[in-house]
């Protein structure tokens, strides 16, 4: 009864869009209080949650990815992507997906890239021609890249919870994000096979040479933090820390980062780091109450009596997350969840890393999903369309990305495989 009673009192808070992490923290701490414990031992389960090492690479790759934004490095992708492949038909939708997809290196955050992005992709592509929403359904999708594709701030609090190598999970994440967008420019390829009206840039070396130029020394940000990493450079953390000081430096060089910008980049960082931690916390809190109520043994008992197949534990794993995701923010989802399905996981031998890179897929493509898919509401007033149409723009794609999670389910050396390669 009281686990029911916490349940409909998140459930309420949530549907009155009370921020997530009030949300959890009240009816956490009404049944801490009618159940006789202390507000001494919330407070210890608070802070418990975010007292992890692993946790501090999130703020320096939120810091990362905020000055990335100010930094102008997205729009240097666009020119540079438009100048390779302006005249392909639907080149614009493949120029989306490949700028998603080289800013991922940048930022683990698909809301911030589905804004950060947004705002210069959609109108690019009115103006070109191509339907609006198709352009938002776009950008929505490949949004999804950046917290697949290292550095993920979601495989950075997953390896935390986890008790799993952070750079073993940056490189299972790393074919699988591929592969997202791969099937995202699937679709794009079938969508401009309709189209007889698209408009296309005639090629241009001159062009691509100066377009080239300008982005060189943005892609060696990747090479910096990923291969600092996995090659034993670099901790995450440390990583994370050169990476915004070297995209700091070419934001200054590039004279679109100044001194008096510095203030507000750093309180858009203190800010979502903020919101982050609180979430982390309640959820904690969350998470020991439904330990101490042996949820995770019940979850246990009910799984393994119900099937004793790894597919059918991972499909049924594949549901129930993007329900959760599609409802609740997806860092609390990973602290709730984790604890108590990987221990499941394991006991139908899925390994951890495969277990970890198919929760974050699976919370990423439930951030496109209704009713309260958090990409939707991002891009609703970037683009200036109502949620429903945004939703409706994006439908079509969540195909290729629910082709790909089905496809890392069914084979888990998709992610397993660079990990055993690299020997991490």
């Amino acid at each position: 009864m009281s686990m029911l009673l916490l349940a409909t009192g998140i459930a309420v808070l949530l549907a009155l869009r009370v921020p997530v992490a009030f949300a959890l923290l009240g009816p956490c701490l009404t049944y801490v209080t009618f159940n006789g414990q202390s507000v001494g031992l919330s407070t210890r389960e608070l802070t418990g949650a975010i007292d992890s090492f692993p946790l501090l690479a999130v703020p320096l790759f939120i810091l990362l990815g905020v000055i990335a934004n100010h930094a102008g490095i997205a729009d240097r992708m666009f020119d540079f992507a438009l100048a390779l492949i302006g005249r392909v038909k639907g080149s614009l939708g493949y120029v989306n997906i490949g700028v998603s997809l080289g800013f991922s290196w940048m930022s683990g955050s698909a809301l911030a890239d589905a804004a950060g992005l947004g705002k210069v992709e959609v109108p690019a592509m009115v103006r070109k021609g191509y339907s609006k929403r198709f352009s938002v359904g776009i950008t929505a999708a490949s949004s999804l890249i950046g917290p697949v594709m290292p550095p993920s701030i979601p495989a950075v609090i997953y390896s935390s919870i986890a008790a799993v190598s952070t750079g073993a999970l940056f490189a299972a994440s790393v074919l699988p994000a591929f592969l997202l967008a791969a099937g995202l420019a699937i679709a794009v390829f079938v969508w401009a096979r309709r189209q007889h009206d698209l408009q296309s840039q005639p090629f241009d070396w001159a062009t691509l040479r100066r377009a080239t130029v300008r982005v060189l020394a943005p892609l060696l940000c990747p090479v910096i933090i990923l291969g600092g990493i996995l090659a034993g450079f670099f901790t995450p953390t440390e990583a994370a820390a050169v990476g915004a000081t070297y995209v700091l430096a070419l934001g200054v060089c590039y004279r679109a980062v100044r001194l008096r910008d510095l203030g507000g980049i750093l309180r858009d960082s203190a800010a979502t780091t903020a919101s982050i931690t609180l979430i982390i916390g309640a959820s904690g809190l969350l998470a020991w109450i439904l330990a101490r109520e042996q949820v995770p043994a019940a979850v246990a008992d009910w799984m393994l009596g119900f099937t004793d197949s790894q597919v059918v534990f991972l499909l049924m794993v594949n549901v129930l997350l993007i329900v959760l995701g599609a409802v609740l923010e997806g860092t609390s989802v990973l602290v709730i969840t984790v604890p108590i399905l990987l221990p499941i996981a394991v006991e139908f031998g899925v390994d951890p890393l495969h277990f970890g890179v198919l929760t974050i897929v699976n919370l990423m493509i439930g951030l496109l999903t209704p009713p309260i898919g958090a990409v939707l509401y991002v891009l609703s007033p970037v683009t200036k369309m109502p949620v429903h149409e945004v939703f409706r723009g994006t439908a079509p794609f969540l195909v290729p990305l629910v082709a790909v999670l089905l496809l890392l389910t069914f084979v888990p050396s998709v992610a397993t495989f660079l990990p055993q390669v690299l020997g991490l």
